[in-house]
């Protein structure tokens, strides 16, 4: 696709310079282009002409003169140095330098960022526009790109009710279909909201029929309890259910169906953001080809406990917008690059911050 189509896309292939970069030595500031040796502090030369930037090359620097130069112009043959403006009087037919040239100051040379054949931009890499404006520099038009997966969402239960709706006795609006929906965007996938399924086996198994999708995330019905229809529906048909030693998120489902990768998550909307966050969005950055972040730790004066043998997931939102404060976990281990491993807190169980 286009370079801008790329935006918020992963590269798929890397981007090769197909120029060198700059392309031409050049004055990386406003000034005067000189030879070191004839621009010393309180002399005065000719400037035998202008050089703007622009296509085409200038004359050659003519001994014992000087030549004004505009930032991005090519340097004139003979020059080896650039004497800014500032550092002169700024004349325009002669000029005194009020400082002694130094040789290469102020020049870039042919090559110096990258040469013809550096990779500039990894495959992996997730595209901004630094990323986008680097793979133009170098010559690229059309760039590779990892299709975004489809990601099929379904929120299940008999309470749920649409968003708008006022609800009854016993009913809850449906969060958890704009909870994932905005996740998977937010990990780079599209979305796929599904018609919420009822609590049952036939509702859950009608609603996945058919389905069009590089995975399936279902939230709700995962748990042991008698009305959890994911469970009932899903456990003998290639996918494991297991109770995962964390908090929130313990009860989950991993496996396939129909050939479709799917992830079971509990129903609780807060545990369906933490479960999302910790075991789905490697999945939708693997299917991506990205790097997996890095989980994101900082010290905090106040601890917490987890429950014995269960990892505790927290957060804490704060007001400013620049700053972000983490609880700090008894005994977690910190590694360089601030990765958070999982220790043994005060009670004895683990935790994870």
């Amino acid at each position: 696709m286009s370079l801008i189509d790329g935006m918020d896309r992963v590269l798929a292939e890397d981007v090769v310079a197909t120029v060198d970069g700059p392309a031409f030595d050049n004055s990386a500031m406003d000034g005067y282009a000189v030879r070191t040796a004839e621009a010393v502090a309180g002399r005065t030369l000719p400037v035998s002409g202008d050089i703007p930037a622009g296509p085409g090359l200038p004359a050659p620097l003519a001994p014992g003169t000087t030549m004004r130069i505009m930032t991005g112009a090519p340097l004139p043959q003979g020059a080896d140095a650039v004497v800014p403006v500032e550092a002169t009087d700024g004349g325009v037919e002669r000029v005194t330098f009020a400082e002694s040239a130094v040789a290469g100051a102020h020049v870039r040379r042919r090559g110096e960022d990258v040469r013809v054949g550096d990779v500039v931009v990894a495959a992996g890499v997730l595209l901004g526009s630094w990323q986008l404006s680097a793979a133009a520099s170098v010559g690229a038009v059309e760039i590779a790109v990892r299709r975004k997966p489809r990601i099929a969402v379904l929120a299940t239960g008999d309470e749920l009710v649409p968003p708008g709706t006022v609800p009854g006795p016993g009913q809850i609006i449906d969060s958890n279909s704009t909870l994932l929906a905005a996740l998977v965007k937010g990990a780079g996938g599209v979305p796929v909201v599904l018609p919420r399924a009822g609590d049952t086996p036939e509702a859950v198994i009608a609603a996945l029929d058919g389905v069009d999708a590089d995975l399936i995330v279902t939230a709700g019905g995962a748990s042991v309890g008698a009305y959890d229809p994911v469970k009932a529906a899903l456990a003998d048909r290639g996918v494991s259910f297991r109770a995962v030693a964390m908090q929130p998120g313990k009860p989950q489902g991993i496996g396939t169906v129909q050939g479709i990768p799917i992830a079971c998550l509990p129903g609780n909307p807060v545990s369906v953001a933490v479960t999302f966050s910790v075991v789905v969005g490697a999945m939708v950055r693997t299917m991506l080809g990205a790097p997996e972040p890095l989980m994101p730790a900082a010290p905090a004066a106040v601890g917490w406990a987890s429950p014995h043998g269960r990892a505790s997931v927290r957060s804490r939102r704060v007001r400013s917008e620049r700053c972000a404060e983490a609880r700090h976990v008894r005994g977690l281990a910190l590694p360089p690059g601030g990765v958070a491993r999982q220790g043994t807190s005060p009670s004895g169980g683990a935790c994870r911050g």
